[in-house]
């Protein structure tokens, strides 16, 4: 489920491609296969089988056309034939003796279908164990030997419970100065009592007696005589008292989960909360590990069917090549790992710069990993950015309206008649300003009159 779960913005299955034609034919492939019901089923036999065969169908007379849909086969009954090489011969198809698909019935060498290596697509887990090449080998193969180990044990605990759960009884029955012999045939009869209930059977018209499945077979008869203090009675013997003691169980149950690498989150105790299992993914790092690694297995056998689909597509051969498949991560560790790095490198990078001890390239090559090529490229595009700015605020500023200035008047009154009571301020709206002092409408005399008006000292 964890593999194949959508990503925030409910993609299943994203395409990294820089030609949108190819990715617009890639999406269409999916769609047209109607990958999102099946891919879980392929994920499943990966994880469960360790292999999943999934036959590509397209039209014998036009196979320009693609594929049209893919069947998924059952991986018991595909065999994979590899010259001495290790390449790739053909597949063969085993015809069951059963028609139960599900039966691990096999058929004789005889009844078998020849399959094309171009027609079945193999997605496997890959390893280096021998035992298993060519196929893949299932997650679940190291936790078979743990699994029955806890089936043995829950098996043996199942059984303690139902032997010693009961109670018990203890039948002190007084025999009285019987002799030995006597006394143990009396004990005996007593006992038949307890095992055999009577019955009344109307086809003879007689008592009879049967067996009492609800009799308790491991009581305890005990003989005694009455100088032992005692009289006959019944005692009752308590169960077993440490039924709740299921250590050893939870061991290899414990061993199981961390074969599989799912988190002992999710075995849920009482005391715990319900919400733990809501993603184990974003709780373990080790599980999402391998659920990536298993997403890494689909994602290559997806990548095949696509390339072959390009190919009867007639694609170029570059087109094969210039894409990228991949799943939705199946948590935001990787992203959440990547930014606390990024702010750790910007604290560290800005600590550095103060200090006017390192150059830039020394900073780029140290703490970001880039290249003399890397470093030319970015300073080339800081520049372009810088350049781009600057042209920018140009025509924001060339576009902005320019504010009017004092003394030029308003906008649109350059021909307008003097309003009345305002010949005063001069023959042209907005005329000159007066001097700092001078009110305004009053005019300034002339330099020369006003000296020559000025009475005498």
């Amino acid at each position: 489920d964890d593999a194949t779960q959508p990503s925030i913005q409910g993609i299943l299955v994203t395409v990294k491609c820089d030609q949108d034609f190819l990715k617009q034919e890639i999406l269409r492939l999916f769609e047209n296969i109607e990958l999102e019901k099946i891919l879980w089923d392929i994920t499943r036999n990966i994880a469960k089988y360790g292999d999943c065969f999934m036959e590509s169908i397209f039209n014998l007379k036009h196979p320009t056309q693609g594929i049209k849909r893919i069947k998924v086969l059952n991986p018991n009954y595909i065999l994979r034939s590899e010259n001495s090489f290790g390449y790739l011969k053909t597949f063969i198809q085993e015809i069951p003796k059963n028609l139960n698909m599900d039966l691990p019935q096999y058929a004789s060498s005889k009844k078998h279908i020849l399959l094309d290596k171009n027609q079945l697509v193999h997605f496997r887990v890959h390893n280096a164990d021998p035992a298993y090449y060519p196929y893949g080998k299932s997650i679940l193969a190291a936790a078979v030997k743990t699994y029955r180990s806890l089936k043995l044990m829950e098996e043996a605990m199942l059984v303690y419970r139902l032997m010693r759960a009961p109670e018990r009884r203890v039948f002190y029955i007084d025999v009285g100065n019987m002799p030995a012999t006597k006394a143990e045939s009396f004990v005996e009869r007593q006992k038949a009592k307890f095992k055999k209930e009577k019955f009344y059977d109307p086809q003879k018209g007689t008592i009879d007696e049967r067996y009492n499945p609800l009799s308790a077979d491991e009581d305890y008869f005990v003989p005694i005589r009455k100088d032992a203090g005692k009289g006959a009675r019944v005692e009752t013997l308590p169960g077993a008292q440490n039924l709740g003691e299921v250590d050893d169980v939870k061991y290899f149950r414990d061993k199981l989960l961390a074969s599989l690498k799912i988190p002992k989150d999710y075995i849920v105790e009482q005391d715990s909360s319900g919400e733990r299992k809501a993603n184990l993914s974003q709780l373990d790092v080790k599980f999402s590990r391998a659920v990536v690694r298993l997403q890494r297995e689909v994602e290559i056998g997806l990548t095949t069917l696509v390339r072959r689909h390009l190919k009867l597509r007639q694609f170029p051969t570059t087109a094969l090549k210039d894409f990228k498949i991949e799943l939705s991560p199946p948590s935001d560790m990787y992203e959440k790992r990547r930014l606390e790095l990024d702010d750790a490198k910007i604290r560290i990078v800005q600590a550095a710069k103060s200090l006017n001890m390192f150059s830039d390239e020394h900073i780029y090559k140290t703490y970001f990993g880039m290249s003399d090529e890397d470093i030319d490229a970015m300073k080339n595009q800081l520049e372009d950015e810088a350049v781009r700015e600057i042209e920018l605020q140009a025509k924001l500023a060339a576009a902005a309206p320019t504010p009017a200035m004092p003394g030029e008047g308003m906008p649109g009154m350059e021909g307008a008649p003097g309003m009345p009571g305002m010949e005063g301020m001069g023959g042209e709206q907005g005329g000159p300003i007066p001097p700092e002092g001078q009110e305004p409408g009053m005019e300034q005399a002339p330099p020369e009159e006003m000296q020559g008006n000025q009475p005498p000292m």
